[in-house]
């Protein structure tokens, strides 16, 4: 399997100066690791219908998940083991010039404009907040050289973003020709959380993040037909995760087949939000999909709203829709796409 990782945030105190970013990503432990290799189903739920190849791509160009890399891995891990298809882990934008080795692109928690390049150069050195004397002098005595060195990261990076900036569109642009043209697309968690400026983003993947009031939820079977959900065997069930809701457009089920839902019968809003009524988040249908798939031009796309924390990577049936879905988006697993399309439910 052919890996390339590339981009993640650096935080820590170096000579007596705070080097920091405002999140990042970090290497797998190895205890997740071996969770979630315990977790990886034996078999996949379609036979290839010839070899098949997957992007994965988790660059995020705005909150940096630390279950990135996880995820990454996890996607990878279960083409290896079952025999579905190869993958290439890249976090490089560039890998979007051409993408005519690829029959998927699975994308992990991609926030913001992820086809710009993520920081590496950290902030500019400064003193540690309430710096030991032993702190002070250390920094004295190696600022300049730090803060010489950080200068250049940073021109070296702002060269790299314009670079970078001026071909965005272009890369975008073929990621969804690609899809249209038959191929298949697959996100995870914060796929979502992403290009609200550019309005095909949100009808590809199929709507855009709003919010994150629940915690522990129960989570319905909207389709238990479905290859997709049959991890579930039909069963309501519940995960710990930050689970994404979403905005009232483009989301819709007269577009959408969902696959799984929250039931908020029986939930209580997070306890930081005390004042959310259960189905406040959208009053007008309290209607929360979770993951589901549809047709884009000529191609297929898989959605999952969770996969924030590590612990979702060693949940077996999660890792069975994750590799059900991705095998639909590949044109491997047939599955029905056709909207879910109910009445509208009417306000509580």
């Amino acid at each position: 399997m052919n890996r390339k990782i590339v981009g993640s945030f650096v935080a820590g105190c170096v000579g007596g100066m705070v080097l920091a970013a405002s999140a990042m990503a970090g290497t797998p432990k190895a205890e997740d690791i071996k969770k979630m290799e315990a977790a990886l189903p034996a078999t996949a739920p379609a036979t290839p219908k010839k070899p098949r190849k997957v992007l994965i791509y988790g660059n995020a160009n705005g909150f940096v998940h630390s279950s990135i890399e996880l995820g990454e891995e996890t996607i990878a891990k279960l083409g290896e083991k079952t025999g579905a298809y190869t993958s290439v882990i890249s976090n490089d934008p560039a890998v979007f010039d051409d993408l005519s080795g690829y029959d998927a692109i699975m994308l992990v928690s991609t926030t913001g404009h992820f086809m710009l390049p993520r920081s590496q150069a950290g902030n500019k050195p400064e003193l540690p907040r309430k710096a030991t004397e032993e702190q002070k002098k250390a920094f004295e005595e190696t600022k300049e050289a730090k803060t010489k060195e950080w200068e250049e990261k940073k021109k070296a990076e702002n060269e790299k973003f314009a670079s970078y900036k001026e071909k965005e569109k272009q890369r975008f642009d073929n990621m969804i020709a690609f899809v249209k043209g038959g191929k298949g697309l697959a996100g995870i968690h914060a796929a979502s959380d992403a290009y609200y400026d550019f309005p095909e983003w949100g009808e590809c993947i199929g709507g855009y993040f709003n919010g994150h009031p629940f915690q522990n939820v129960m989570v319905k079977i909207d389709d238990p037909k479905s290859p997709i959900t049959a991890g579930f065997d039909g069963k309501t069930f519940n995960i710990v995760d930050e689970t994404y809701t979403f905005k009232k457009e483009p989301w819709s089920r007269e577009k959408l087949h969902i696959l799984t839902s929250l039931d908020i019968s029986g939930m209580k809003p997070d306890p930081k939000k005390p004042d959310l009524k259960q189905g406040e988040n959208r009053p007008y249908d309290h209607d929360y999909g979770i993951s589901w798939i549809h047709t884009y031009g000529q191609g297929r796309v898989f959605y999952c709203a969770h996969g924030h924390r590590e612990e979702v990577y060693s949940n077996a049936p999660m890792l069975q829709e994750y590799l059900a879905g991705l095998q639909y988006a590949l044109g491997d697993l047939k599955c029905d796409a056709t909207p879910s399309n109910p009445k509208t439910a009417s306000a509580k």
